[in-house]
C-alpha cells in the first residue's frame, strides 16, 4: 500500500496559532502601554463621592424628600368584571343606520 504523505515540512496549525496568540498579546501591550497612553490628571473640582447625596450637596444642591407613596391595595379576590362591548344602547341604532 503506498502512503500519500509529503515529506514536506509544512506549518502545523498549532504554530499558526501560536504565533496568532502571541502577535495579539504583543499588540495588546503596545497599545494598552504605549508612549501616548499616559494616566490622565483630573482637575480638584472631580472627586470620588460616596453617594449621589454627597454629590448633590457638593455642587450646592438642595435635597428634599419626596412625597410618600400610597400603599398598594390587593387586587380583589375572583374574576374581574367584564365591560359590555356597546355601552350605550343608542349606539346600536347608529351603527344600523349607515
Amino acid at each position: 500500500m503506498i502512503e500519500n504523505r509529503s515529506n514536506g515540512r509544512g506549518v502545523h496549525p498549532v504554530v499558526v496559532a501560536l504565533a496568532v496568540a502571541i502577535f495579539g498579546v504583543l499588540a495588546m501591550l503596545i497599545v494598552d502601554h504605549g508612549p501616548w497612553s499616559r494616566p490622565h490628571v483630573q482637575a480638584a473640582e472631580v472627586a470620588n463621592y460616596k453617594t449621589t447625596g454627597d454629590a448633590a450637596h457638593a455642587a450646592g444642591a438642595v435635597l428634599a424628600p419626596t412625597a410618600p407613596q400610597p400603599a398598594l391595595e390587593a387586587e380583589p379576590l375572583g374574576p374581574r368584571p367584564l365591560r359590555p362591548a356597546i355601552a350605550d344602547p343608542n349606539q346600536i341604532q347608529n351603527f344600523s343606520a349607515r
